[in-house]
């Protein structure tokens, strides 16, 4: 009988999963700000329904001082006030980097992260929302 257990991605491909640990850092160093990274991480693994990635970020969150209501209400940002405007945009932005959409407005959505980012914070919120995706896919195929 065949297996249908998940290959520990550690054990087998440790440099490729190393290689990914690091930009972690380095989106962090252009200006996303670690509070706005968890939430960041934490909205794209809800969307993508990565139960270990929730947990963790979740966790992390909670040590680094965001507050157990605001996780609480981060599945639902957007009908509550509990995030700033700059918060709401880099949400939006990753629900939609995270959810593709064909019909997404990407050029209102970069209008308003205009409105608190730098053109680098907003190549930095991308590319956080691309790494998060990415590690939920991996989480996601251990299911």
């Amino acid at each position: 009988m065949r297996t249908t257990d998940a290959p520990n991605y550690w054990n087998e491909i440790p440099d490729v999963l190393q290689a990914f640990v690091a930009p972690g850092a380095m989106i962090e160093a252009h200006g996303i700000d670690r509070a706005l990274f968890h939430l960041i991480k934490l909205r794209a693994s809800q969307l993508n329904r990565c139960a270990f990635c929730v947990d963790m970020h979740t966790r992390e969150a909670r040590v680094d001082g965001e507050t157990q209501a605001r996780l609480d209400r981060l599945l639902v940002w957007e009908q509550v006030d509990d995030f700033s405007d700059r918060e709401r945009a880099a949400l939006a932005w990753t629900d939609a980097l995270t959810e593709l959409d064909p019909r997404t407005d990407w050029a209102g959505l970069r209008a308003r992260l205009r409105d608190f980012f730098t053109a680098e914070g907003i190549a930095a919120l991308t590319a956080a929302a691309a790494l998060i995706n990415l590690w939920n896919r991996i989480g996601v195929s251990r299911h």
